[in-house]
């Protein structure tokens, strides 16, 4: 068996959240009268957590004021929508369930908020995961802190242990974690931008990932 523990990635990795992202953003915006973003813009913004989402979003010359305005607005309209669309990607609740079957203990850290990531994975994933971390304000990925804090709450071995997730931002958190990556091009970047990355492997399908961690 490759690795013991795999740590998760939650948004464009386990979940597919990007529509319900997308439709929060511009909840946000619209309550400025801030012109709307496209949802391949919201995509390309997403990774380092909801305010820097927000202040991507946002335009150029709003204010301190207005940027916690948005972000305001923002995580209110997302914790009452954050279920309208997001699911998990196909294949990914079997791959939960096998690596389960094989013994090997998992976990997600992720930027999100905290309170939506625990709430999301005790919806989705919590049959599989004891272990659901948000973004800590001041120590968001690619910090190792969350990822540490897994680690040690599982008792895992750095060896034996790596991240999966769909973006540059994962890679390096992994890699200040003194942690293996592996990158799913199925998430928010792809494959092309995956390829440019020191990764350990990329995966294509839930499938293709279970066999490169067991």
């Amino acid at each position: 068996m490759k690795y013991q523990t795999v740590i998760f990635d939650l948004d464009g990795t386990l979940l597919n959240t990007l529509t319900d992202l997308h439709a929060s953003v511009n909840a946000a915006l619209c309550a400025r009268s801030f012109p709307t973003r496209t949802i391949e813009e919201v995509r390309n913004f997403i990774g380092n957590g909801v305010a820097t989402l927000m202040k991507r979003s946002a335009p150029a010359n709003v204010s301190a004021f207005e940027a916690e305005e948005l972000l305001a607005v923002f995580r209110k309209h997302y914790l009452q929508h954050m279920y309208d669309h997001t699911a998990p990607y196909d294949g990914i609740l079997p791959l939960l369930k096998n690596l389960h079957r094989k013994g090997i203990q998992t976990a997600i850290v992720s930027n999100k908020l905290d309170e939506a990531t625990k709430e999301m994975n005790h919806r989705f994933f919590e049959e599989y995961n004891h272990i659901a971390i948000g973004a800590p304000p001041d120590k968001k990925k690619p910090n190792p802190y969350s990822v540490h804090q897994a680690m040690k709450l599982l008792g895992a071995d750095k060896s034996r242990t790596v991240y999966v997730g769909d973006s540059d931002v994962d890679e390096e958190t992994a890699r200040n974690a003194g942690i293996a990556c592996i990158g799913v091009s199925w998430g928010y970047r792809g494959r092309k931008f995956l390829e440019a990355l020191p990764l350990a492997a990329i995966a294509d399908t839930p499938e293709e990932l279970f066999s490169l961690l067991v």
